[in-house]
């Protein structure tokens, strides 16, 4: 008895050309419509594993791994240099989702590189800065910027160690005048030192110490003062707009005693204090207000008291008695 045998259904042409059109594993010179070409390892029609990609507009190539059609893993980016026309480095590193992110070197010119971490294609965690001008920092960086704890080495060998936020000095911080042999140490405020001390260090190893060492200043409460003057600065604008204001000058006033005793409502004075102000001591520049006052009462002719001023007289210390 014979036997048929059922034919077995093929499978239609396009699939087999379909898969074959599928690019996996290695594949040579892939060229992108828009002219971009990539050499390299492919999974399910993408990027996958170790390859080289070519940008025709801009010229860059990267060199290193993908995953999923992105740059992943560790690999390098190269720009045209314009000068010599070849390929120079701009970065290698670690990449995450197509961005730096990891540990990488980035240069931005012949002598200004950056080694540290990276986030999001944004400088991010620790790391240190070459400047083309020689200075160099270390530290922390946030968005791009200095940010935290960090240290500024200057081209002269002055240093600064502190904090920093948006890429400026704030907070305490140490400023080292290596070529004057001075130190100083306070608190910053978007790059100025708004408070602080300053003291010799290390002058008479100085290149270019200063003509005369700074004086000593003996102050009962020092640390006192200091943050009194840190309190003044921490203040709100609305705390600040509450301050009271100066008297009128006292030539203005129709009774000359009350106008110094207008002043002495601004300032607490205190005997035990420094004798050639006075004492002067109260709320944060309290000193600053009785000069301000006594300096308009000197433009309209007539001192604290309402009389003329005395040649020779010390003002400040008629005012303080």
């Amino acid at each position: 008895m014979p036997i048929s045998k059922c034919l077995l259904k093929s499978e239609p042409l396009w699939k087999e050309w379909d898969q074959k059109a599928q690019k996996n594993g290695l594949r040579h010179q892939v060229y992108a419509v828009n002219g971009d070409c990539y050499v390299g390892e492919w999974k399910d029609n993408m990027k996958h594993g170790k390859g080289t990609q070519i940008w025709k507009k801009k010229g860059g190539i990267y060199e290193g791994d993908w995953k999923f059609g992105k740059r992943d893993g560790y690999g390098t980016f190269s720009l045209p240099d314009q000068e010599t026309g070849k390929h120079r480095r701009v970065y290698l590193g670690w990449w995450k989702g197509d961005k730096k992110s990891g540990y990488g070197i980035q240069f931005f010119g012949p002598k200004e590189y950056y080694e540290g971490e990276w986030c999001g294609n944004q400088r991010s965690g620790w790391g240190r800065m070459y400047y083309s001008n020689s200075d160099i920092y270390e530290g922390q960086w946030c968005k791009d910027k200095p940010d935290g704890e960090g240290m500024l080495r200057l081209k002269n060998g002055n240093r600064y160690e502190g904090s920093w936020q948006r890429g400026m000095k704030n907070g305490f911080g140490r400023f080292f005048h290596l070529n004057h042999g001075q130190l100083f140490e306070g608190f910053w405020v978007d790059d100025v030192a708004k408070c602080g001390t300053m003291i010799d260090f290390g002058r008479d190893e100085a290149p270019e110490p200063t003509q005369f060492p700074i004086p000593k200043v003996k102050l009962l409460d020092p640390d006192g003062v200091l943050q009194e003057a840190l309190a003044r600065l921490k203040k709100t604008e609305e705390e600040e707009g509450d301050r009271c204001q100066l008297p009128p000058p006292a030539s203005c006033c129709s009774e000359n005693t009350q106008a110094l005793e207008e002043i002495q409502a601004h300032v607490t004075y205190c005997s035990d204090r420094c004798g050639s102000c006075g004492g002067a001591r109260g709320t944060p520049g309290s000193f600053g207000d009785v000069w301000r006052h006594l300096w308009l009462s000197q433009l309209a002719g007539k001192n604290a008291t309402g009389t003329s001023w005395v040649e020779g007289e010390d003002p400040i210390k008629r005012a303080t008695m």
